[in-house]
């Protein structure tokens, strides 16, 4: 555990220091918003076609796949359960929090700890699950909603993320060999993408408001750190998988909700509000939750 804990320790050391930076005031909110924008436009569509554009498609991504979607489809059924008897933008909002992951602390959090490796099955992890739970999410939340799903379900073909994963699966399936300038300039525009993409997660962090809804923001965590874990620790022992997939995957199914979740509840007349609170929360109790659920996990594949 400990080692765990000091391996990620950095990465939530840079969080903390976006979130003192931007309430400092340093150097202003259009700085970060401008960041926001140039990390999900930018860089890492940029990381995302280097990595998957080069990766390994074979052996080993079936089984990958099944774990990630074990523990996103169990958490997301967590969710919708627990949202019966709540009022609809609640309801949406615990949907999120339940499944949804802050892409950005997965893919750092799993280079800190396994290395390059571990690099790239967070890249491809991403791959797999961020076309599939945008659609499934967006679609749950516009039939608990009404109206507008159509529309963002449309706008997430120009979604920067997805149109790189397409882009890099493309040119990977293709068999096309590595362009010199253009893979070049992808991989030191990827490499610039995570420390920001940290400071900008910390700075988009909002204490205020954390005692709203608090049973919705404890339904929200029964999902992401309970349910989600476990389903994909299951779905290991069902499968006896490669120790460094499963890990991988627990990472992603133990990741707080990512910032992208208050955007769409704004867009969707959900409850912005209720959702920073998630976030804001998740992401704190992550710093402890995340190394215990990596522990847990290799607890489990032992015994077996």
């Amino acid at each position: 555990m400990l080692t765990i804990f000091l391996a990620i320790s950095p990465v939530f050391a840079i969080i903390l220091m976006g979130y003192g930076l931007r309430r400092g005031g340093i150097p202003s909110i259009e700085f970060w918003n401008f960041n926001d924008r140039l990390v999900y436009r930018v860089l890492m569509p940029a990381l995302f076609f280097a990595k998957i554009s080069a990766a390994d498609l074979g052996g080993g991504l079936s089984d990958y796949a099944f774990l990630l979607y074990a523990g996103f489809f169990a958490a997301i059924f967590c969710g919708w359960l627990l949202g019966h008897g709540i009022q609809a933008p609640q309801a949406s909002s615990l949907v999120q929090g339940s499944a949804r992951f802050n892409t950005f602390i997965g893919l750092a959090i799993a280079e800190a700890v396994y290395g390059a490796q571990g690099l790239q099955l967070a890249v491809l992890g991403s791959a797999l699950l961020v076309p599939v739970v945008n659609i499934t999410v967006v679609t749950l939340m516009a039939r608990q909603l009404g109206g507008g799903g159509k529309l963002i379900l449309v706008g997430l073909v120009k979604n920067p993320l997805i149109l790189s994963i397409c882009a890099g699966a493309l040119f990977n399936l293709a068999g096309l060999s590595e362009v010199p300038v253009l893979h070049e300039t992808a991989r030191l525009l990827g490499n610039a993408a995570l420390p920001i993409m940290l400071l900008c997660v910390g700075a988009n962090l909002k204490l205020r408001g954390l005692s709203r809804s608090k049973r919705t923001i404890g339904y929200s965590m029964v999902g992401k750190f309970l349910i989600s874990p476990i389903a994909v620790i299951l779905a290991a022992l069902v499968l006896s998988s490669d120790p460094l997939l499963v890990q991988v995957a627990l990472i992603f199914a133990a990741l707080p909700t990512g910032a992208a979740s208050y955007t769409l509840a704004r867009e969707m007349r959900g409850d912005a509000p209720l959702m920073a609170a998630i976030i804001t929360m998740q992401t704190l109790l992550s710093f402890i939750t995340l190394p215990l659920t990596l522990l847990l996990g290799q607890i489990a594949l032992s015994v077996n």
